[in-house]
């Protein structure tokens, strides 16, 4: 395993050599064999209750269910085959034939054990808001006018206190603190610049990263004036550079855009290879960075004013508060 590992090549030798460690550590167990080197499978006593949804574009499972008697959602999420291990899937398989018809053929396709790998995320105690989050529901786009921000969204968001401690804790070094690609330490116009969960590290074309800013009074979008316009333009300056730095990716294939409504209430950026269609970066949830930053130029108070639309769950406490205000 050795010697094949020092002669692949390809992506993996243009990644920084932090994935190459990670890509290392998922190889120092080729036979899964975790329990025996000293890592607990947590797992074990998952319980299921609920199968919240059950996604085949996406190669994933979202379960709802029980661990150690907490709330846990878990995901389970078929890995990206990656350009340098396709020889060893191939040398290494087990092949059953399905189906085969003239010139076609489908097969069952086993790779080696430690290739066949199943991305899992354990969110642990879980709270209702969770469990709705990767729920199947039906959608509805919300025209929000800057009225509408001040009197339904704002006192919503500060009635439910979503708990932002994983963000601080990123902040402060507390956590996730050997992920951070850059970091500018000003408490002003600074920002740390980190992959996002969803991104393996693995390869480029579906590179994710997030930035999260230092201030701490920003929520979203609504808050932003151009008074933030020297925070906006360092973090797409920098985190362009950062990001050239570290993965050789030019400004010219990324996007970078916020989300509104966002998934928390902290402010933050969206870095992506322009490459990879992820999930939100469509027009009714996305905004441009550059874009933000001209209408902000334009007029101070833009985003305080402006109508925005975006989709909400039929679930969400949000889309209740819009239609007791007679708003939908």
């Amino acid at each position: 395993m050795a010697d094949k590992g020092r002669k692949r090549k390809g992506l993996m030798d243009e990644l920084p050599e932090q994935a190459k460690q990670q890509k290392g550590d998922s190889e120092a167990d080729p036979d899964g064999n975790a329990e025996e080197n000293g890592e607990k499978n947590i797992l074990s006593g998952f319980k299921t209750t609920t199968v919240l949804k059950d996604s085949a574009l996406e190669k994933a499972v979202f379960l709802h269910g029980k661990l150690e008697d907490q709330e846990a959602v878990v995901i389970l999420q078929k890995t990206p085959i990656r350009e340098d291990t396709v020889a060893e899937i191939f040398s290494g398989c087990k092949l059953k034939l399905e189906m085969k018809n003239d010139i076609y053929s489908i097969y069952h396709l086993q790779p080696p054990a430690h290739l066949n790998v199943i991305k899992t995320t354990v969110i642990c105690p879980a709270t209702e808001h969770h469990v709705k989050k990767y729920q199947v529901q039906e959608h509805f786009l919300v025209e929000e006018t800057g009225e509408d921000y001040l009197s339904i969204t704002l006192p919503y968001i500060k009635e439910q206190r979503f708990s932002l401690q994983w963000v601080f804790n990123i902040l402060e070094k507390k956590a996730e603190a050997d992920r951070i690609v850059y970091e500018d330490s000003d408490k002003d116009v600074g920002f740390v610049l980190l992959p996002d969960m969803k991104w393996d590290q693995k390869q480029i074309h579906d590179l994710y990263l997030i930035a999260i800013v230092h201030q701490r009074d920003l929520k979203s979008l609504r808050d932003l004036t151009a008074s933030h316009l020297p925070l906006l333009q360092n973090i797409c300056t920098k985190g362009k550079a950062a990001i050239l730095k570290r993965y050789g990716l030019p400004s010219s294939k990324l996007r970078i855009y916020f989300h509104y409504q966002p998934s928390y209430y902290h402010l933050h950026i969206h870095f992506t290879a322009l490459s990879f269609d992820v999930p939100g970066c469509g027009v009714v949830r996305a905004h441009l960075l550059s874009d933000v930053i001209q209408n902000l130029q334009s007029d101070s108070h833009y985003y305080r004013k402006r109508t925005l639309s975006f989709p909400l769950r039929a679930d969400d406490g949000l889309f209740s508060k819009f239609k007791q205000a007679e708003r939908l």
